[in-house]
């Protein structure tokens, strides 16, 4: 791999049992079928180079951001370590925080959502569906306004979002549901499904992590400022 091509991805931490970095949005957490270099296989180039190995490092993904969703991303150098993160994240313990521009109002400014969601592994879109529907799964976060702007295409609302489960495209649907869809989102928000530009970044971003480290047994806590078009926007507004 090319030293130039290393320095794409920001290294927020790393130890013997982890690593944590910034994920550009548009490179997908892990091989897509594109050919285009994904996160999982660009931080083995780097760890094999970083640290002069012979051998291919170990890496393990303990969970993953959606293509166009940048942000805080950690993954495991070890099975031990990989386990351990992997309980944290069943157990609800690993806190995932996002921060996201919305294309509408919200009735409230803060609240719960909760809502079952059915993916369609044939089209890779998942969908809000009643609670007894088969193969139906839970899907809950929770939401606080941070601000909201006037612009000339409408209203933008800006969130932080607190991630209760991790559902396949869980905050692009459920946000879409309510009727304020991630900015960029051409798969869900309808106001962006006419447009023909292609969006490789969407108004979400994942700016911060909580959670115990594997080894240690220490809260550990990273985080980063959200980057994107979107995010430019309300910089414009304010």
């Amino acid at each position: 791999m090319e030293e130039k091509s290393l320095k794409k991805v920001e290294i927020l931490h790393e130890d013997e049992d982890i690593i944590v970095c910034v994920k550009p949005q548009g490179m997908a957490t892990q091989n897509d079928k594109s050919t285009q270099m994904d996160l999982f296989h660009y931080l083995k180039g780097y760890l094999y180079e970083e640290h002069n190995l012979e051998t291919e490092p170990e890496l393990y993904m303990v969970h993953r951001l959606d293509c166009p969703v940048g942000g805080v991303i950690v993954f495991a150098k070890n099975q031990t370590a990989a386990a351990a993160l992997s309980l944290q994240i069943k157990e609800h313990s690993f806190k995932k925080y996002y921060q996201a521009v919305l294309t509408g109002e919200l009735e409230e400014e803060e609240g719960t959502l909760e809502d079952y969601l059915l993916k369609d592994s044939k089209t890779n879109v998942s969908k809000v569906v009643d609670k007894d529907t088969k193969g139906a799964k839970v899907a809950r976060l929770h939401y606080e306004l941070l601000d909201e702007i006037e612009t000339k295409e409408g209203i933008l609302s800006y969130v932080l979002i607190e991630l209760d489960t991790g559902r396949h495209h869980q905050i692009r649907v459920q946000m879409a549901h309510m009727g304020a869809g991630i900015w960029g989102d051409t798969k869900y928000n309808k106001r962006f499904q006419k447009t023909k530009k292609v969006y490789k970044q969407i108004g979400l971003f994942a700016t911060r992590l909580e959670f115990i480290h594997p080894t240690t047994m220490k809260p550990v806590v990273f985080q980063t400022e959200p980057t994107g078009e979107s995010f430019e926007l309300l910089e414009v507004c304010f």
